[in-house]
């Protein structure tokens, strides 16, 4: 099921956080009658079917955003300063069609999808969100990277103004990822812009956010205000701070420990139980096949 929705949603007209809960009794006996489709956009949705959603007061108030300050409530406290618009996102580098996005284009002309994905974070907790968003390979196509282009870099925004957290110096800011273009044009990964069908909050990372659900959160970078086509492997921030913890690619994998504790198993956020981790997230059949013959403890 694709949810299309425009921009802007009347508050009267948002679905209530139950029912969506209670979607989840459907999609479990839609599962067994879906065999003989084409599952297409479908999968997504059918991955963490039986799952039950993160609460989306838990989803909005439990963050690691830096921007807005290092504990996991900060950002629901100070994003409030966050500006979102005007607002634009560059795309530029290898692509024969560069071109600036102001972010209401961008609501207007990729309708939002829903998926629901896990999101599994380094420090071993994990939630499961219906996003709203579309696939980043969309907006790729429409600048059509060159022959040159092997890796795609996002920059967010540098404002201190807006983001006092980054008048601090826990990271070289502004905050940058990257991903292989293979990794950027999945099916999966998801340029999103809001969530529980509601617009992105702040603190979620609005106005546009990536979504990677088969690596570690960090790499789903928030507020995006630049999209680089690159040839070279780019920088990223936590790896430029701490190599040794934190690789490039960052896929969920419960065999590769960080330095400072397990990563074997995860708290899903309003459990108590831990659950064992699962490879790439629980999404290995949709990417494992970009990592054939890699030595992923290597290449973490």
């Amino acid at each position: 099921m694709l949810i299309r929705r425009p921009p802007d949603i009347p508050t009267s007209e948002i679905t209530d956080e139950s029912v969506y809960l209670k979607r989840r009794d459907f999609m479990k006996t839609a599962g067994g009658v879906v065999g003989g489709l084409a599952l297409g956009p479908l999968l997504p949705q059918l991955l963490s079917a039986q799952e039950e959603l993160t609460p989306f007061d838990a989803v909005t108030s439990y963050n690691n955003f830096y921007e807005f300050g290092t504990g996991k409530d900060d950002p629901a406290k100070n994003a409030h300063t966050l500006r979102t618009r005007p607002w634009t996102v560059s795309v530029e580098g290898e692509v024969s069609k560069p071109k600036v996005y102001d972010i209401d284009e961008i609501l207007r002309r990729f309708p939002a999808e829903e998926r629901v994905y896990r999101l599994r974070c380094v420090e071993a907790w994990s939630m499961v969100i219906p996003w709203q968003g579309f696939p980043l390979r969309d907006l790729l196509a429409e600048v059509e990277p060159t022959s040159k282009a092997k890796f795609v870099a996002f920059e967010t925004l540098h404002d201190t103004e807006m983001m006092p957290g980054q008048r601090r110096g826990i990271l070289d800011w502004p905050y940058v990822e990257g991903l292989r273009l293979d990794e950027a044009k999945n099916p999966l990964t998801l340029l999103s812009t809001g969530l529980y069908g509601r617009t992105l909050p702040n603190q979620n990372g609005a106005p546009i956010r990536l979504v990677v659900p088969w690596k570690y959160g960090f790499k789903s970078i928030k507020s995006i205000v630049r999209i680089s086509l690159v040839e070279n492997m780019p920088p990223t921030s936590w790896n430029m701070l701490m190599p040794h913890e934190y690789g490039f690619y960052a896929n969920v994998n419960p065999s590769v420990d960080h330095p400072r504790w397990s990563q074997a198993r995860e708290r899903p956020i309003g459990k108590f139980r831990r659950i064992e981790t699962q490879m790439f997230n629980g999404y290995g059949d949709q990417v494992a096949s970009m990592y054939t013959g890699m030595d992923l403890r290597r290449n973490y």
